[in-house]
């Protein structure tokens, strides 16, 4: 190849890169994602980071131990310790935001309530809050009037499955998705003022929240995670304990994540299935292909479009030689569909053989809910298959204006 076509494909590449920060870009990023696997699969950025685009290089990034995450001492060399706003110290000192050794003894302390065991006993709860928001689908459905999935299901049955989890009495649980909302714009490449000011409202919110729950709690234990986090959380004892801003920030991060992720899957997989009502019917014919469906909407539609991690050590990635401190944008919804990992990336197929999307992550900080977002979603899928066979889409979906994560604000359906 010549040199001036190299510099045509990086310049086509950046283009790509650059439209991913636009409007357009995020509410359709894949056809910027393929340009960057096909011509720069390793892009340095005029904007001081390196998208990765394929999925060897992601998976190689969330695993490997020289890529670590942004970390409260990361953050106080590049920006300065004052610069951490409320929502930053809402969240650093949770696992997302910390490496080795910290995070291993959190993630121990904390992941025993989202063991595969745990997540298994879960089943016949997670059936009920299903059961009960399709009963009152069906009841707001029952004359034919458009309902909207989002608001009717998708948005309250994460939010009822944490809600039980952490004991939140259930008039206090509306509040939780405005704020799961606000605080993901920090996960954003890029946020606005107004972003990050209402980012730090929520935050706020949320502290003075929990804080006074975790202080009832420890009055008065109950069963639920909050009581079984305060039993590991004590600061005047070692390092195998929780400290009250650990406890503070996993919380929150509990909380966040498990209620975007989960709310993102459940509405970007119906929306695909109402696309193609033969697989919807082949789903209501054998429930049992539901996991199945579950992790072709994982792939297809990544309610996570992308990590970030800060080089470690010096190395190499796709050609490019990294510096300690340099940033790294691993693209995994762009991975998903990277043709030299999956047959006909493309194409939504349930029965793809050999299907290990990268959406949940992967190595020391793979999400520790992803176990019980599938059951939700698993059941959930099935279950609206068998109950609604008449289910239809009534009007255009809206895209939310993000691309870290990916979901819908709207879905209108009739189901009658």
């Amino acid at each position: 190849m010549s040199e001036v076509d190299e510099m045509v494909l990086t310049y086509a590449a950046k283009r790509a890169s650059r439209a991913l920060l636009t409007t357009p870009g995020r509410l359709d990023p894949y056809p910027h994602y393929a340009v960057l696997r096909d011509h720069e699969p390793a892009l340095d950025t005029d904007t001081g980071w390196v998208m990765v685009s394929r999925y060897a290089d992601c998976d190689r990034v969330v695993r490997d131990a020289d890529f670590r995450v942004g970390d409260r001492e990361w953050y106080a060399a590049t920006f300065g310790d004052e610069a951490l706003r409320d929502s930053s110290r809402l969240t650093q000192d949770s696992m997302l935001f910390t490496n080795p050794p910290r995070h291993e003894r959190m993630r121990k302390l904390v992941s025993w309530a989202f063991t595969p065991r745990r997540v298994a006993a879960m089943h016949a709860s997670v059936q009920a809050r299903v059961t009960q928001l399709l009963d009152e689908l069906a009841d707001a459905g029952a004359d034919g009037s458009t309902v909207d999935f989002n608001t009717a299901f998708a948005y309250r049955l994460p939010m009822s499955v944490i809600g039980d989890m952490f004991g939140v009495p259930e008039q206090d649980r509306a509040q939780f998705g405005p704020w799961a909302f606000d605080l993901d714009a920090t996960l954003e490449l890029t946020q606005t003022r107004q972003d990050l000011d209402r980012a730090d409202t929520a935050a706020a919110a949320m502290m003075d929240y929990f804080t006074e729950l975790i202080a009832h709690r420890r009055r008065a234990p109950a069963d639920d995670l909050i009581s079984g986090l305060i039993e590991v959380s004590n600061a005047d004892t070692g390092d195998d304990r929780l400290s009250p801003e650990e406890l503070l920030s996993n919380i929150a991060l509990v909380l966040v994540n498990g209620f975007a992720t989960t709310n993102d899957l459940a509405s970007n997989g119906l929306a695909l299935l109402l696309e193609q009502p033969q697989l919807l019917d082949r789903l209501r014919a054998d429930p049992g292909l539901s996991p199945a469906y579950v992790e072709e909407v994982l792939r297809f539609e990544s309610p996570v479009q992308l990590v970030m991690r800060v080089v470690g050590a010096p190395t190499e990635l796709g050609g490019v030689s990294l510096a300690p401190g340099h940033l790294v944008v691993a693209l995994l919804g762009a991975a998903n569909r990277d043709e030299r990992r999956f047959d006909r990336p493309e194409v939504f197929d349930p029965a793809r053989a050999n299907n290990q999307p990268l959406s949940f992550g992967a190595g020391p900080h793979f999400c520790f809910g992803a176990a019980l977002a599938r059951l939700e979603a698993r059941i959930a899928f099935a279950d609206l298959a068998r109950r609604f066979p008449r289910i239809a889409q009534a009007g255009p979906a809206v895209r939310r204006d993000r691309l870290t994560l990916r979901g819908l604000s709207e879905l209108p359906i009739t189901i009658a």
